[in-house]
């Protein structure tokens, strides 16, 4: 499975961007997909995570009730839209496949890791 991040740039506080992530191959054996961003000198941290049929969802506390996450099957390919976006949500954000939905939230877990994509927030 090959994990294809884009979408990333430079947006003022207070604007949004969608981040997509592409999976190309065999994305039958992962239960679910999930973002997490990588600060400057931070862990890498979970923001969100949806299964493919799109039923279930989680957020990390920091991103819930400004960012969404969803799924287009026929396309492989996940979305993130992030909202009221803050100078604080600056980071490189990875999309990653996990193959079970109870560890979306541990980032051992995945099995897969796209390359990242830039999230630069202005105040």
């Amino acid at each position: 499975v090959q994990l294809q991040a884009s979408g990333g740039g430079l947006v003022q506080a207070g604007g949004s961007l969608r981040l997509s992530c592409a999976a190309n191959g065999r994305t039958f054996s992962s239960d679910a997909m999930g973002w997490f961003r990588q600060g400057s000198g931070k862990e890498r941290r979970f923001v969100a995570a949806i299964d493919w049929s799109g039923s279930l969802t989680l957020y990390g506390d920091s991103v819930e009730g400004r960012f969404t996450i969803s799924t287009d099957n026929a396309k492989s390919t996940v979305y993130l839209l992030m909202n009221s976006l803050k100078p604080e949500d600056t980071a490189v954000y990875y999309c990653g496949a996990v193959s079970k939905w109870r560890d979306v939230r541990l980032r051992n877990k995945y099995t897969y890791w796209g390359q990242g994509t830039q999230v630069t927030v202005s105040s």
